[in-house]
């Protein structure tokens, strides 16, 4: 029911720190919403856990993220992880893990009451398990990140969008009692739109960045907390006489970062070590070559520059899926686990350049594939069903741009 003509209706962007994966598709989509749509909503970003002030939320993203690093060092636990949670289901399995951090789940299901909204987004199925089982129950959304739609993101909702073909087809056949065409959606994975206003030239994003334009370049990113085989790949490619530019982005991972600066590189090789930093769109656009884990955005962001990728680790299935959707439906990555075939490989497509072409041509035929503009108009048809007067005020704006004077 609508509350009234004036009524703006309130949608919480609730972002959760487990791995950056989370946090980078849901700003894109957040960003998207407010663009069209912010005119008639109240739009608000979320930092759930840490803006509680509540300690055992706090405990509990911080168990998250410590998950998250487990996997990476340890991918038999990953695995174990979500073999598990393939065996217990959707509602057993969410319970438990609720329980793990005592008071979370209370305090979690209360602040969702708390923030009074009408709309929650969510990258991550915590917080989409909070609203499901709060009292004030609104419209809840969920974005999944990855490619398949594990167990935990099965927990009923009102929309459940996934970015890939293999994804959704997967989730109507292995869940038919929870998914159908009205309650799941196949939408562009969302690209964050900083990568819009980056060049899609190599050779002007290397100018930019101080890099040679004519050297071969080749950027290692191992997700936000840097964990994964980067750095042995990274030391090889360091050592190598090949005249190439080693671009190592460490993330958090401080150790690895001052592991690798203390690297002495042969004299051909241009090692340019890096912590976390906020131009690796622009890294990526400089890139011949991206190596690396295969996290969602980790794998989406190269393929939208046309850069083609060697996978060097996942940690879960749910990496292993995204890999081998590069893999086998987009064409534009391989993989190779051993760090010293992976760098050999790297002297195979320096030699032969025409055989990374091939990669390339693959990943920029992906490109239109990316943006967050079908997930916000999603949402905002899922208000208009609850808040029929929106479609009117919608209405009213655009006759109001159509017949206001254009400016010469």
């Amino acid at each position: 029911m609508s509350k009234s003509k004036t009524y703006k209706p309130k949608v919480v962007f609730a972002f959760v720190e487990a791995g950056m994966g989370h946090i980078a598709p849901e700003r894109s989509i957040a960003d998207a919403f407010e663009k069209k749509y912010g005119k008639y909503t109240r739009v608000v970003r979320s930092h759930f856990f840490s803006e509680s002030g509540k300690k055992p939320l706090i405990r509990f993203e911080k168990m998250l993220c410590n998950n998250v690093r487990m996997y990476n060092r340890m991918p038999f636990y990953g695995y174990l992880s979500l073999s598990v949670m393939h065996l217990l289901g959707p509602q057993a399995c969410s319970e438990l893990i609720m329980n793990f951090i005592p008071h979370a789940n209370k305090y979690a299901t209360e602040y969702v009451d708390e923030l009074k909204a009408d709309m929650f987004l969510s990258t991550h199925w915590a917080t989409a398990y909070y609203v499901a089982n709060s009292d004030s129950k609104p419209i809840n959304v969920s974005y999944v990140p990855d490619v398949e739609i594990i167990p935990l993101c099965c927990y009923p909702n009102d929309m459940t969008l996934v970015s890939a073909k293999s994804g959704y087809d997967s989730a109507l056949k292995h869940y038919p009692k929870r998914f159908n065409k009205d309650n799941l959606a196949l939408v562009p994975f969302a690209i964050r739109k900083e990568a819009f206003s980056v060049p899609l030239d190599k050779n002007a994003n290397r100018k930019a960045l101080g890099l040679d334009e004519n050297c071969f370049t080749v950027v290692l990113f191992d997700g936000g907390y840097g964990i994964g085989k980067m750095g042995k790949v990274a030391e090889l490619l360091a050592k190598s006489d090949m005249n190439i530019t080693v671009v190592p982005v460490c993330g958090k991972n401080v150790k690895l970062y001052e592991k690798l600066k203390a690297v002495t590189p042969s004299p051909s090789v241009d090692f340019r070590v890096l912590g976390f930093t906020d131009r690796i769109l622009e890294y990526l656009g400089a890139a011949d070559l991206f190596m690396g884990k295969s996290g969602a955005s980790s794998v989406a962001e190269p393929c939208f520059f046309g850069v083609p990728e060697i996978i060097t680790s996942y940690a879960t299935q749910m990496e292993q899926h995204n890999a081998h959707y590069y893999i086998d439906h987009v064409g534009n990555a391989l993989a190779i686990f051993n760090p010293k075939k992976a760098a050999e490989k790297v002297r195979f497509f320096y030699d032969n350049p025409q055989e990374l072409e091939k990669l390339a041509e693959k990943a920029r035929a992906h490109h239109d594939n990316s943006g967050a503009e079908q997930t916000a108009d999603i949402m905002w048809e899922l208000l208009k069903k609850k808040f029929p007067e929106l479609a009117e005020e919608e209405k009213k704006q655009a006759q109001a741009e159509k017949s206001a004077p254009k400016s010469k």
